[in-house]
Protein backbone atom coordinates (compact mmCIF):
# COMPACT_ATOMS: atom_id res chain seq x y z
CA UNK A 1 0.00 0.00 0.00
CA UNK A 2 1.91 2.87 -1.08
CA UNK A 3 -0.47 5.62 0.27
CA UNK A 4 -4.25 5.65 1.69
CA UNK A 5 -7.51 7.15 -0.45
CA UNK A 6 -8.91 8.31 2.34
CA UNK A 7 -8.33 10.28 5.33
CA UNK A 8 -7.37 8.06 8.43
CA UNK A 9 -9.77 8.11 12.19
CA UNK A 10 -9.17 5.64 14.28
CA UNK A 11 -11.35 5.43 17.41
CA UNK A 12 -10.69 4.41 20.71
CA UNK A 13 -12.14 4.81 23.85
CA UNK A 14 -12.24 7.96 25.15
CA UNK A 15 -10.31 9.49 21.89
CA UNK A 16 -10.83 9.98 18.35
CA UNK A 17 -7.52 9.96 16.40
CA UNK A 18 -7.46 11.79 13.34
CA UNK A 19 -4.78 14.10 10.86
CA UNK A 20 -4.75 17.43 12.19
CA UNK A 21 -7.02 20.19 10.52
CA UNK A 22 -6.12 24.28 10.17
CA UNK A 23 -8.89 25.08 13.06
CA UNK A 24 -6.94 22.72 15.92
CA UNK A 25 -4.69 25.66 16.11
CA UNK A 26 -5.96 27.46 18.56
CA UNK A 27 -6.22 24.13 21.07
CA UNK A 28 -2.80 23.10 19.90
CA UNK A 29 -0.79 26.21 20.09
CA UNK A 30 -2.76 27.01 23.71
CA UNK A 31 -1.94 23.26 24.84
CA UNK A 32 1.84 23.50 23.55
CA UNK A 33 2.48 26.79 25.26
CA UNK A 34 1.14 26.04 28.27
CA UNK A 35 2.85 22.47 28.52
CA UNK A 36 6.17 24.07 27.77
CA UNK A 37 8.02 23.21 30.27
CA UNK A 38 6.58 19.72 30.68
CA UNK A 39 7.59 19.20 26.92
CA UNK A 40 10.84 20.88 26.10
CA UNK A 41 13.42 18.88 28.16
CA UNK A 42 12.18 15.90 25.89
CA UNK A 43 11.79 17.57 22.39
CA UNK A 44 14.19 19.29 19.72
CA UNK A 45 14.45 23.19 20.10
CA UNK A 46 11.32 24.49 19.14
CA UNK A 47 11.86 27.20 16.34
CA UNK A 48 11.00 30.55 17.23
CA UNK A 49 7.62 30.64 14.90
CA UNK A 50 7.02 26.69 16.57
CA UNK A 51 3.44 27.88 18.08
CA UNK A 52 2.16 30.40 15.32
CA UNK A 53 -0.57 29.85 12.50
CA UNK A 54 1.90 29.59 9.69
CA UNK A 55 3.89 27.31 11.28
CA UNK A 56 0.60 24.86 12.11
CA UNK A 57 -0.65 24.90 8.75
CA UNK A 58 2.16 23.99 7.08
CA UNK A 59 2.17 20.93 9.55
CA UNK A 60 -1.41 20.65 8.44
CA UNK A 61 -0.06 20.71 4.78
CA UNK A 62 2.41 17.97 5.49
CA UNK A 63 0.26 15.70 7.70
CA UNK A 64 -2.21 15.36 4.50
CA UNK A 65 0.88 14.44 1.88
CA UNK A 66 2.42 12.68 4.16
CA UNK A 67 -0.95 10.48 5.20
CA UNK A 68 -1.62 10.84 0.91
CA UNK A 69 1.99 9.43 0.24
CA UNK A 70 1.46 6.57 3.17
CA UNK A 71 5.03 7.74 4.37
CA UNK A 72 3.70 8.73 7.90
CA UNK A 73 0.26 8.80 9.87
CA UNK A 74 0.44 12.16 11.93
CA UNK A 75 -2.67 12.19 14.18
CA UNK A 76 -4.43 14.25 16.73
CA UNK A 77 -5.40 13.17 20.22
CA UNK A 78 -9.31 14.41 20.55
CA UNK A 79 -11.37 13.44 23.49
CA UNK A 80 -14.96 12.71 22.09
CA UNK A 81 -16.86 14.20 25.16
CA UNK A 82 -15.99 17.67 24.64
CA UNK A 83 -13.59 17.94 21.16
CA UNK A 84 -10.45 18.55 23.35
CA UNK A 85 -7.47 18.27 21.64
CA UNK A 86 -4.71 16.74 24.29
CA UNK A 87 -1.58 15.68 22.49
CA UNK A 88 -0.43 13.99 19.14
CA UNK A 89 1.13 10.21 17.98
CA UNK A 90 2.97 9.82 14.65
CA UNK A 91 3.63 7.01 13.20
CA UNK A 92 6.06 8.21 10.95
CA UNK A 93 9.20 6.74 8.59
CA UNK A 94 6.93 3.93 7.18
CA UNK A 95 9.01 1.87 5.45
CA UNK A 96 7.57 -0.67 2.42
CA UNK A 97 9.01 -3.62 1.06
CA UNK A 98 11.46 -6.33 2.73
CA UNK A 99 11.46 -3.70 6.26
CA UNK A 100 7.86 -3.07 6.26
CA UNK A 101 8.21 -1.20 9.35
CA UNK A 102 7.86 2.74 10.72
CA UNK A 103 8.99 4.87 14.21
CA UNK A 104 6.48 6.01 16.80
CA UNK A 105 6.50 9.53 17.91
CA UNK A 106 4.23 11.17 20.84
CA UNK A 107 3.20 14.00 22.90
CA UNK A 108 0.81 14.85 25.40
CA UNK A 109 -0.12 18.41 27.15
CA UNK A 110 0.77 18.15 31.09
CA UNK A 111 -2.63 18.74 32.11
CA UNK A 112 -3.44 15.33 30.45
CA UNK A 113 -0.90 13.60 31.34
CA UNK A 114 -0.73 10.32 33.48
CA UNK A 115 -4.36 9.21 32.75
CA UNK A 116 -4.11 6.50 30.34
CA UNK A 117 -4.58 8.41 27.44
CA UNK A 118 -1.23 7.95 25.68
CA UNK A 119 -1.09 4.39 26.25
CA UNK A 120 -4.86 3.97 24.96
CA UNK A 121 -3.34 6.03 21.75
CA UNK A 122 -0.27 3.82 21.28
CA UNK A 123 -2.49 0.72 21.52
CA UNK A 124 -4.87 1.67 18.84
CA UNK A 125 -1.74 3.21 16.64
CA UNK A 126 0.05 -0.21 16.79
CA UNK A 127 -3.23 -2.06 15.82
CA UNK A 128 -3.52 -0.07 12.93
CA UNK A 129 0.04 -0.26 12.15
CA UNK A 130 -0.10 -3.92 11.88
CA UNK A 131 -3.99 -4.81 10.51
CA UNK A 132 -4.68 -1.99 8.41
CA UNK A 133 -1.13 -0.79 7.09
CA UNK A 134 0.17 -4.33 7.47
CA UNK A 135 4.04 -3.57 9.00
CA UNK A 136 5.57 -5.48 10.62
CA UNK A 137 7.66 -3.69 13.11
CA UNK A 138 6.58 -0.54 14.90
CA UNK A 139 9.85 1.57 16.46
CA UNK A 140 10.14 3.90 19.07
CA UNK A 141 12.93 5.68 21.05
CA UNK A 142 13.05 8.06 24.19
CA UNK A 143 15.96 9.26 26.61
CA UNK A 144 17.05 6.72 28.98
CA UNK A 145 15.98 8.78 31.99
CA UNK A 146 12.42 9.29 30.66
CA UNK A 147 10.72 6.50 33.12
CA UNK A 148 6.70 8.06 31.77
CA UNK A 149 7.52 7.01 27.97
CA UNK A 150 9.35 4.13 28.78
CA UNK A 151 6.78 2.62 30.83
CA UNK A 152 3.81 3.69 29.00
CA UNK A 153 6.30 2.03 25.93
CA UNK A 154 6.95 -1.26 28.06
CA UNK A 155 2.92 -1.28 29.16
CA UNK A 156 1.70 -1.57 25.20
CA UNK A 157 4.25 -4.36 24.30
CA UNK A 158 7.04 -2.34 23.16
CA UNK A 159 10.38 -4.42 23.87
CA UNK A 160 13.87 -2.88 24.73
CA UNK A 161 16.33 -3.56 22.30
CA UNK A 162 19.37 -1.57 23.11
CA UNK A 163 20.97 1.93 23.29
CA UNK A 164 21.37 4.45 19.96
CA UNK A 165 24.41 6.66 20.51
CA UNK A 166 23.71 10.63 20.15
CA UNK A 167 20.74 9.73 18.07
CA UNK A 168 18.87 13.02 18.34
CA UNK A 169 18.93 16.19 19.06
CA UNK A 170 16.99 17.19 22.35
CA UNK A 171 17.26 20.06 23.95
CA UNK A 172 19.67 21.73 21.80
CA UNK A 173 22.20 18.37 22.62
CA UNK A 174 22.85 15.39 21.01
CA UNK A 175 21.30 12.53 23.62
CA UNK A 176 21.49 9.02 23.21
CA UNK A 177 18.62 7.09 23.26
CA UNK A 178 16.99 3.93 24.54
CA UNK A 179 15.34 1.96 21.71
CA UNK A 180 11.98 -0.42 21.96
CA UNK A 181 10.14 -2.21 18.92
CA UNK A 182 6.69 -3.84 18.83
CA UNK A 183 6.28 -6.43 16.56
CA UNK A 184 3.51 -8.04 14.70
CA UNK A 185 3.16 -11.61 16.63
CA UNK A 186 5.77 -11.06 18.61
CA UNK A 187 6.87 -13.81 20.54
CA UNK A 188 10.06 -12.71 22.41
CA UNK A 189 9.60 -12.45 26.24
CA UNK A 190 9.97 -9.83 28.64
CA UNK A 191 12.73 -7.97 28.26
CA UNK A 192 14.81 -6.01 31.19
CA UNK A 193 15.35 -2.43 30.12
CA UNK A 194 19.22 -2.08 30.03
Amino acid sequence: MLGFRRKVRIETERMTLRLPIHTDWNGWSALRAESTNFLTPWEPVWATDHLSRRAFTNRVYWASRAQAQGTALPMMLIRRQDQQLLGAITLDNIRRGPSQAGTLGYWIGQPFARQGLMREAILAIVHHAFTELDLSRVEAACLPENSASRGVLEKTGFKYEGVAQSYLQIAGRWRNHVLYANLRGDRRGRTDVG
